[in-house]
């Protein structure tokens, strides 16, 4: 059976149409819709721990110096978060918070809650006697 030269056209026609049809919602969501999070270290220095660890793994060093600190008494400056904050507040604003916080911008990214500072201060304490 010898099939038609334009039969066999419509079929791959119709074949890539169904292809770009599945496509098209893959291709739609990997544009960049979502600003990337801005990370601006205006303070910068070695952080207790590489980048990627700390990408990864803040939230367990967080939650283990909490469980020290709030269970066992141990209070230290390695991994609190005062000492984040302290580090990685904005210049500018002087918080982690806002839209371009340190903090906030990953966490919006990601579609993180970011429930820390319903407690803690998302700006560092001022010395006494500092100028703001």
């Amino acid at each position: 059976m010898k099939s038609n030269g334009t039969g066999a056209l419509a079929g791959r026609i119709a074949r890539a149409i169904c292809l770009l049809a599945l496509l098209l919602p893959v291709l739609a969501f990997a544009s960049d819709r979502v600003p990337k999070p801005v990370i601006s270290i205006d303070k910068p220095g070695r952080c207790v721990e590489d980048t990627e660890t700390m990408r990864l793994e803040h939230p367990d060093m967080l939650k283990h110096q909490r469980d020290q600190t709030m269970r066992e008494g141990i209070r230290t400056r390695q991994r609190s978060l005062k000492e984040c904050v302290g580090c990685h507040a904005s210049t500018k604003t002087g918080s982690v918070l806002g839209e371009k916080g340190f903090c906030q911008s990953c966490h919006d990214y990601a579609s993180v809650r970011l429930d820390c500072f319903g407690c803690h201060a998302s700006k560092p304490k001022l010395a006494t006697g500092a100028k703001p």
